[in-house]
């Protein structure tokens, strides 16, 4: 019987990991045809369209989606829907800082989604600005921790092309610049030959709040729990947890 519950698990994991990355798939999509429609189909022209669908070849998202994304959000292919963007804001456990950003095409249900999710893993809706005002924005470049790159060869290098600070995050650098400076950002790393996961525009929190463990599981089942839903697109937090903290979380998954 052990073995048939330890292939139970297995299924139950993988199944999991397959729906994460088919929602994953799905919000690359949609940047893709968003990106298309509001500067154009031609990715030598659209700089947010060009980072988009690096972004989905690096998660591995299959080429014939990604073209079929681009061309409906031209106008090339009919049926691209129309999306809107709404960011909503609020509290999480423990007083953490919330961003949702949501692409949708029904408002209603996105926001009914949100605050579902918000009210049962005991955080609450904010009123715009209210919590915003913790964040800036900023243009981000990914870098993956590999071979001799390190933050002093990254700063290095795109220092000169505008960009502010880099940090480690785990197994890879965030490059932070302004959002105008971030296709000068990104061309300086093609031009070392530096390879990066992904460069986009979002939100860095200005004011951190240090969690303990059961703090880290109560927001990332926030988290979770925001992912349910298809229109959501990007959620930011400022929570921060010491490594310790975080290894102890990640034993548990």
């Amino acid at each position: 019987m052990s073995g048939h519950s330890k292939w139970a698990t297995t299924k139950h994991k993988k199944a999991a990991i397959d729906a994460k990355r088919g929602k994953l798939f799905a919000r690359l999509v949609k940047n893709i045809e968003v990106a298309a429609r509001t500067g154009g189909g031609d990715p030598d022209a659209n700089p947010t369209l060009y980072d988009a669908i690096q972004k989905a070849k690096k998660n591995s998202v299959p080429n014939d989606n990604i073209e079929r994304a681009r061309k409906r959000g031209s106008g090339e292919e009919s049926g691209g829907a129309d999306w809107e963007t709404i960011m909503y804001e609020g509290y999480g456990p423990n007083g953490v800082a919330v961003l949702v950003e949501c692409l949708t095409d029904n408002r209603n249900r996105a926001a009914s989604d949100v605050r579902v999710a918000f009210t049962r893993s005991g955080g609450s809706l904010a009123d715009p600005g209210s919590v915003s005002y913790l964040f800036a924005r900023k243009g981000i470049v990914e870098v993956p921790s590999q071979g001799d790159t390190d933050e002093d060869s990254i700063l290095l290098a795109v220092l000169d092309a505008g960009a502010e600070e880099v940090e480690a995050q785990g197994d890879e650098f965030h490059i932070l610049c302004q959002p105008n400076d971030l296709v000068a950002v990104r061309t300086a790393l093609q031009e070392e030959g530096i390879d990066y996961n992904s460069a986009e525009v979002g939100f860095v929190p200005s004011t951190k709040v240090e969690l303990e463990a059961d703090g880290v599981r109560k927001i990332m089942n926030m988290i979770d729990a925001l992912e349910e839903s298809d229109d959501v697109q990007e959620i930011y937090t400022n929570f921060t947890a010491s490594d310790e903290v975080l290894k102890e979380f990640q034993e548990e998954e």
